[in-house]
């Protein structure tokens, strides 16, 4: 029987954080991982590979559509089996010098390959080996939801992990649901030429966001080619002969779609079914995920869980990082570290990107009962002119007596690079007045934060273009 300090059950972002640094404490750790390879989704089938093709396609969308008088560029070839390769290798490389490399420089860190089940609240068993500690971290991840549609597994479907290793692009492509899946990948397959049908149990595309840009992202990209439902559901799905029809209802009442691929994007379920976290004692709510405090311990006082298998509001890497961190100190050290999951940006990688970071207008009216917000077009932005990219808007929410800034959020090229400096000052409870004595660079996109906050207290349409 093994005995450590430290078990960590997972492989990705969030338990290579927590192994870090219970390394760095001279903690004796375990690191037990199965299903996806080290890195977990984020490097295998997430972040990385989406990003790297989101960035192709971007490439050729612009080479098509830069929109400069006098200049014509052709495309004279696209091998997407090609652009899929040079993907792959760069998963594997990061995957090598970021996880691999990396596990083999902690000195008091075990790595053991296999499925960890609990036995009981300080042991697990991996295969036929029983392991115990006196703390835990759960880092398991989450995965792909299959929606319970008739017909739909006898058709056949892939999730965003065979997506990102497609070496052809399907002519025609149905995509289960919207938010961040479902709208990168839509555009991804769009550029690069697919008939692609967006299908959205909602009424809106990012149902968490703000109304004024996911409109107007839905426009973009209804006018680049992509079909988007809205309010629909599934009814179910058949297969004849290669071609897969999509039954659904929608206002207009019963509708279909034939497509040759149906991807899944309907969200993702925690991984704790095969856990056993009965025996240990560990609360789950109705979506099968762990109930977690601030400071990430779950109902059993040793235990903690962190990234897509917990409850708390925010699933991005860089959350499942810091919580690994966290957990590992808390865990370790008995500290009580926890994130400020509203000074915390996500971004959506569509072209343009949708980025946001504090209170929405939503949620500042349910916690204030009062909003007061501001929203700046980017057609009043000189670098916006100048590159011809006028179609992005910044929302900007600050707390009605203090003019402390609370939320910013926006559409635009490159918005999850602006969004950073939102961050930092939502962080640090500036207010409008501080940031008009910001001076960002001119001419960029980085000014439409500052203009925004001004538009406040003046009609910025009226300013000249050094603000």
């Amino acid at each position: 029987m093994g005995q450590y300090d430290l078990i960590i059950v997972g492989g990705g972002a969030g338990a290579f954080a927590a192994a870090i640094k219970a390394n760095e404490l001279g903690a004796r750790t375990a690191l037990i991982n199965s299903g996806l390879p080290l890195g977990g989704t984020c490097v295998n089938v997430g972040c990385v590979p989406s990003k790297t093709l989101l960035h192709a396609a971007e490439l050729l969308h612009t080479a098509k559509h830069h929109n400069v008088p006098g200049i014509e560029l052709a495309v004279n070839k696209v091998d997407y089996a090609t652009v899929v390769a040079d993907e792959l290798e760069l998963v594997g490389k990061l995957r090598n010098e970021k996880y691999e490399q990396v596990l083999k420089g902690l000195d008091n860190v075990t790595f053991i390959e296999g499925r960890a089940v609990f036995v009981s609240n300080n042991m697990v068993k991996v295969g036929e080996q029983q392991i115990e500690a006196a703390k835990f971290i759960i880092a398991t991840g989450s995965t792909a939801i299959v929606p319970n549609v008739e017909g739909l597994a006898e058709a056949g479907y892939i999730t965003h992990i065979e997506a990102m290793q497609l070496k052809t692009v399907p002519k025609r492509l149905a995509i289960i649901g919207a938010g961040p899946v479902g709208l990168e990948l839509g555009q991804l397959y769009a550029r690069f030429g697919s008939q692609v049908t967006i299908l959205q149990r909602a009424a809106s595309i990012m149902p968490s966001a703000e109304p004024i840009l996911t409109e107007r992202l839905q426009k973009i990209l209804t006018d680049e080619g992509v079909s988007i439902k809205t309010n629909v559901q599934l009814t179910k799905v058949t297969a004849e002969n290669g071609v897969k029809t999509v039954f659904y209802s929608s206002e207009a009442g019963e509708e279909t779609v034939e497509v040759d691929e149906i991807l899944l994007a309907a969200g993702k379920s925690p991984n704790t079914e095969k856990l056993n976290l009965m025996a240990a004692g560990v609360e789950i709510n109705d979506k099968q995920a762990i109930v977690v405090q601030p400071n990430l311990q779950t109902s059993q006082i040793h235990i903690y869980a962190i990234g897509d298998v917990n409850n708390l509001p925010l699933r991005l890497e860089t959350t499942a990082g810091r919580e690994g961190t966290y957990s590992a100190e808390n865990a370790l050290n008995g500290t009580n570290k926890s994130i400020d999951y509203h000074s915390v940006p996500w971004t959506v990688f569509t072209d343009p990107q949708l980025a946001s970071v504090g209170y929405t207008e939503d949620e500042q009216m349910a916690e204030l009962k009062v909003c007061a917000c501001r929203n700046i077009t980017f057609d009043k932005l000189p670098k916006a002119l100048i590159t011809k990219r006028t179609e992005g808007v910044i929302k900007i929410a600050i707390h009605p007596e203090t003019k402390i800034i609370m939320g910013v959020h926006i559409l635009a090229p490159n918005a999850g690079d602006l969004i950073a400096q939102a961050m930092v000052l939502i962080k640090n409870k500036n207010t409008i007045d501080d940031l008009e004595d910001m001076l960002p660079v001119f001419p960029t996109l980085s000014e439409a934060i500052k203009l925004a906050a001004m538009s406040f207290t003046r009609d910025v349409s009226k300013m000249s273009c050094c603000i």
